[in-house]
């Protein structure tokens, strides 16, 4: 139940990214959650291994590196998805920390209603 609910808010909080900035669009709903879905396995499966390949700029960076690895998974979905388009890479770095925030307040919440046993 959890994860169903989760997906769908954070393909309602993708819509709410592309709402509010204009190089972010969205179609449809559905469009929403097969690219909630998409971000969902790209950070499960790519970004751990990109963390670790990219790990001495990231250190150098002191971290900041790691929000260039967000808006490239963001991006990345965009490019393999039809009804999910970001403009540019500024736009993909600009939506990805947008989405991340979102996906911050919906994981608070969902701890609230659903604690972790």
């Amino acid at each position: 139940m959890r994860i169903l609910l989760k997906w769908l808010l954070s393909a309602a909080a993708l819509l709410f990214v592309a709402y509010v900035y204009d190089g972010v669009e969205v179609q449809t709903f559905t469009a929403a959650l097969i690219a909630a879905a998409v971000i969902g396995l790209f950070n499960a499966v790519l970004r751990p291994v990109l963390v670790v390949l990219t790990l001495p700029v990231t250190i150098v960076t002191i971290g900041l590196f790691l929000f260039v690895i967000n808006a490239l998974m963001f991006w990345a979905a965009a490019g393999v998805l039809d009804g999910f388009q970001v403009a540019d890479f500024w736009a993909a770095l600009i939506g990805s920390l947008i989405y991340s925030v979102l996906g911050l307040v919906i994981e608070s919440a969902l701890g609230g209603l659903f604690p972790k046993r």
